[in-house]
């Protein structure tokens, strides 16, 4: 991949490195030369980033012609968002604290250049803010109450970097990009890059350890370069073409902040942003279920003003559900009035809505992937034993899990396959899971998921391989028509 490093004045600028072509910004957004040119990074260190400045347009037009800018137009709009700073904040806290704990000062400016800063002691916070914040030099303000947080964060303009600093800005470039040009000795030229979110804490992930394997190995064969990525590399989203996000998702979480961050500097995004929002909302599913006339268990959506409604309207026992829940957490069985009033007022203190829904007992959930407005795969899973759900987490923590097979589609009920088609349809073209119940004759719709299973030696008893290569096919033509669709 060629480097631009694209400035004011480029005769001016005190960086000379070996290998990266320096171009004045006024050249690169005017000269024809440039777009047309393909696989660049833009390293855009103009004198200022404010709106529909020259910096500004640098990264648009950067990002139009399908180049990779640093810092993108998303990173410069939303460095300043206080709610990405309090996200940052929030994850980061720990070494926040730890950082500045020597300080006795309540209020402390941080300069980064690269992701380092002329002291050393603060070098992994320094890095940390680089990976999360996607900007070159960047000025993190920090103030302290009864703890340190990040109040504001900003991009550096090259004009307001002191001179004091200039010698140690030019060795922490010259080391940065010495680092991203070294190749890797065992890495063949791809096609496209995808970036794979995973989280080897997580408990219950989409995605078992051999399946994100095989992702990878199907990317591979495809000429995908794959590489998994964890939280702290939400800096470096630019340097893909696709996100493929293999993490439990939710709203108020960094699973959507990489989702948004993805999309807005263009790349094509597994799980996309708006499905998240859609599928993890559960009174949103059950309205739009609702609307277009797919059946789903009996519901209502509870607030403050008609608890005494729910048993009436329902029946007992009940099923409550916060609107947030995933992995049969936060959804819950009543049985008495009193035990529904209990859970009716804990789930509220969390959410001003909540679902009820009728509780339909059935020995298995059917399970339909769906990729592409097509099924991928078709699951039943049964309820753990003894329990009423597909997984029973126990008071002691343990978890449990129901058996699970995977069906040919030829030997699924038609009405089941096309009732999951129709509500994943509702969502988007993305990737989904359709939960169902079959009760006699009547298919009820439960939920629909943005991010659901795909693990080795269950979701892929049928398909194989092929399920990973269908999924990796799919990133692929989506690129391919990106691509396509910016040089029309």
């Amino acid at each position: 991949m060629q480097i631009l490093l694209v400035v004011n004045q480029n005769d001016k600028w005190p960086l000379k490195i070996e290998g990266v072509q320096i171009v004045n910004s006024r050249t690169y957004l005017s000269d024809p030369q440039f777009s047309t040119m393909r696989r660049v990074r833009v390293f855009n260190l103009c004198r200022s980033y404010s709106y529909q400045s020259v910096g500004y347009y640098v990264s648009l037009l950067a990002e139009a012609r399908g180049h990779k800018p640093f810092p993108d137009t998303y990173s410069l709009m939303s460095i300043r968002s206080q709610q990405v700073v309090r996200f940052i904040s929030d994850d980061l806290d720990e070494l926040i604290q730890k950082s500045l704990a020597p300080l006795k000062s309540n209020r402390f400016e941080l300069s980064i250049y690269f992701g380092r800063n002329l002291a050393k002691r603060y070098d992994k916070l320094s890095l940390k803010l680089f990976q999360a914040l996607n900007a070159p030099f960047l000025r993190a303000s920090f103030v302290k109450h009864k703890k340190w947080m990040l109040q504001k964060a900003s991009p550096i303009a090259s004009k307001d970097i002191p001179a004091t600093h200039w010698p140690f800005v030019i060795r922490e470039a010259e080391d940065y990009f010495h680092r991203k040009r070294k190749p890797s000795p065992h890495k063949e030229p791809t096609l496209y890059d995808i970036g794979v979110l995973v989280a080897p804490e997580d408990k219950l992930p989409p995605s078992n350890e051999r399946a994100v394997k095989k992702f990878v190995k199907a990317g591979t064969s495809l000429g995908l370069g794959v590489e998994l990525i964890q939280k702290e590399d939400f800096g470096r989203l630019a340097e893909f073409d696709g996100l493929f996000i293999r993490e439990t998702t939710s709203v108020n979480h960094h699973t959507y902040n990489f989702a948004r961050g993805a999309a807005a500097q263009g790349l094509v995004v597994i799980d996309d942003p708006e499905s998240i929002l859609k599928c993890t909302n559960k009174v949103f599913l059950a309205e739009l279920l609702q609307r277009h006339k797919i059946s789903i268990p009996k519901t209502m959506i509870a607030h403050r003003d008609n608890i005494d409604q729910v048993a009436a309207t329902l029946g007992l026992p009940c099923i409550l559900k916060q609107p947030d829940s995933s992995f049969s957490q936060g959804v819950m069985k009543v049985s008495t009035e009193e035990e529904l009033r209990e859970k009716i007022k804990m789930l509220l203190s969390r959410s001003e809505m909540i679902i009820a829904q009728q509780f339909l007992p059935t020995d298995f959930d059917w399970r339909i992937g769906v990729i592409d407005k097509k099924p991928l795969y078709a699951c039943r899973y049964f309820m753990a034993k003894g329990h009423w759900q597909i997984i029973d987490y126990g008071k002691s923590g343990r978890i449990r899990e129901g058996n699970a097979d995977t069906i040919p589609f030829e030997d699924v009920p038609e009405p089941v396959l096309n009732t999951a088609l129709k509500a994943a349809n509702l969502i988007g073209d993305g990737l989904y899971g359709v939960d169902l119940k079959q009760v006699g004759k009547k298919i009820y719709v439960i939920e629909v998921n943005d991010n659901p299973n795909i693990d080795a030696g269950m979701e892929d008893q049928v398909l194989k391989d092929e399920l990973y290569l269908t999924v990796m096919r799919s990133f692929l033509r989506r690129i391919e028509e990106k691509r396509s669709s910016r040089k029309k």
